[in-house]
């Protein structure tokens, strides 16, 4: 995120070099690019430190309140930068952080927020993302139809960027839906393909996943 095109370690190296300038050479018109460059490390910086939070909240199931306040620093400073790739990122882990974490409504509109930067910004993976916690959240409140068709355009586009393990997950959740629906010919078949994928891929996770979907199924 941030500037792709520098390293943290060359951001880092860029804003010393423009505190001398000022400095010791008399010339200031370095110091915002030095702190765009040091916002841009702060963002990639709360993103990652958050998303470790968020895997050891699935882990323990205990939530630590840094998690959420992470990744809500990571979108105000990518949205100050301009970066509507990182916004888009950052703001759907406020949105499953809503969603998983704490269980509330407010996850809608932030997933749907992220979704919509995503695709102005062509990035089709947090794209993918956004669809299926969107697809989460409407089989949570019933609505079955809706839910498998977010979950489709999500494994639609996941399929296209090559996200397989994404890919298999995506087709558990399917399942789930297909029976719900009463489709139950289906259910087995996207199962067997889930599997398929998960052992390819590696994906013991997902493969954990498919063995209790077919006992629960």
């Amino acid at each position: 995120m941030g500037e792709a095109a520098q390293s943290v370690e060359e951001r880092i190296e860029r804003a010393r070099e423009l505190y001398e300038r000022a400095v010791f050479g008399g010339d200031p018109s370095g110091l915002e690019p030095a702190e765009r460059d040091l916002d841009g490390v702060e963002a990639d910086l709360a993103l990652a430190r958050g998303r470790i939070l968020h895997a050891r909240f699935l882990e323990r199931r205990e939530e630590d309140p840094a998690e959420l306040s992470l990744f809500e620093r990571a979108a105000e400073l990518y949205e100050k930068l301009g970066d509507v790739r990182g916004q888009a990122e950052a703001l759907f882990w406020v949105g499953v952080c809503h969603q998983v974490v704490r269980g509330d409504d407010s996850a809608v509109p932030v997933l749907e927020r992220s979704r919509e930067l995503a695709a102005r910004a062509g990035d089709e993976l947090t794209m993918s993302y956004a669809l299926r916690h969107l697809g989460i959240a409407e089989h949570m409140a019933g609505r079955l139809e809706a839910a498998r068709e977010r979950l489709e355009e999500s494994t639609r586009l996941r399929r296209e960027i090559g996200f397989l393990p994404g890919v298999a997950a995506n087709l558990v959740g399917l399942a789930y839906l297909a029976a719900g629906q009463g489709r139950h010919d289906d259910a087995p078949a996207l199962l067997d393909e889930a599997a398929e994928i998960a052992r390819a891929t590696g994906a013991h996770g997902i493969a954990r996943q498919v063995e209790q979907a077919r006992a629960d199924l």
